[in-house]
C-alpha cells in the first residue's frame, strides 16, 4: 500500500479570484506548513496535547493567520484524518482492481490487512487520532463514511469474484468488513504486540471466508 503526499482538500484551496495565482499558492504552502507542523506535534506529545499557539509558533505564522484556515484544533485533526483516509482508498482501489475471482480477492485483501496494520503501527498521528474516535463525534461521522466509500470499492471486487451473489448483501457484508476492520486496527494497537497480532490475523481468517467463501 503506497503513501503518497495527499493534496490539499478543496476547502483549503486557496483563493479562487483569477489572476491570484501567487496568493492560492502561498495559502496552499502555509496549509501544508501548519498541517505538518500539527503532525509533529501530535506524533511527540499526541492530540490531547495540541495547541493552537504551538502551531502556530512552530510554523511561523500569527495565530490568526492560523484561524483562519482552522477556527480550532479539531479542524486539524479532522483534516489530517481525511488525509489519512484518502491515502488508503487510493491504496484499496490500486490493490483491488485487478480482482476477478475468488482466490485474488481473498490475495488482495489480505494484502491490505496486514500493509494497513504496518502503517497503523509505524504512523503515530493515525494512532494517536483514531484512538480518541469515540469521543468525537465528528471523526465517528469521517469513519463511517470513509468505512462506507471503502466498503464500495470491496463490494464492486465482491461482485467480479461472486457474479451471483445479490448485489445489495454484498454492501452491506463490504461496509461492515471495513468498519469491523477499522476497530481491529484500533483495538490491536492497544493491547501487547503479540496479542494485537493475533487479533489481526483472526480478524483476516474470518473476513476473508465471509468476502470469498468457498
Amino acid at each position: 500500500m503506497r503513501q503518497t503526499k495527499p493534496k490539499v482538500p478543496e476547502a483549503f484551496d486557496g483563493a479562487s479570484a483569477p489572476g491570484r495565482a501567487p496568493t492560492q499558492q502561498r495559502s496552499r504552502e502555509r496549509v501544508e506548513r501548519l498541517l505538518a507542523v500539527a503532525a509533529s506535534l501530535i506524533a511527540a506529545h499526541g492530540s490531547d496535547a495540541l495547541r493552537m499557539s504551538d502551531v502556530a509558533d512552530k510554523a511561523g505564522v500569527s495565530i490568526g493567520s492560523l484561524y483562519q484556515y482552522f477556527p480550532d484544533k479539531g479542524a486539524i485533526i479532522r483534516t489530517l484524518a481525511e488525509r489519512y483516509n484518502a491515502q488508503s482508498r487510493a491504496c484499496i482501489a490500486e490493490a483491488l482492481a485487478p480482482v476477478r475471482d475468488k482466490a485474488g480477492l481473498r490475495r488482495a485483501f489480505a494484502g491490505l490487512i496486514d500493509t494497513y496494520y504496518e502503517i497503523f503501527l509505524a504512523e503515530p498521528v493515525m494512532r494517536d487520532i483514531w484512538s480518541g474516535i469515540q469521543a468525537d463525534k465528528a471523526l465517528q461521522e469521517i469513519e463511517r463514511k470513509d468505512s462506507r466509500a471503502n466498503g464500495a470499492l470491496l463490494a464492486d471486487a465482491m461482485a467480479r469474484a461472486r457474479p451471483r451473489a445479490d448485489r445489495a448483501a454484498l454492501e452491506d457484508t463490504a461496509f461492515l468488513v471495513m468498519q469491523l476492520g477499522e476497530a481491529t486496527m484500533r483495538l490491536a494497537v492497544s493491547v501487547e504486540r503479540r496479542q494485537g497480532d493475533a487479533l489481526v490475523e483472526g480478524y483476516k481468517r474470518m473476513v476473508l471466508r465471509e468476502i470469498a467463501p468457498d
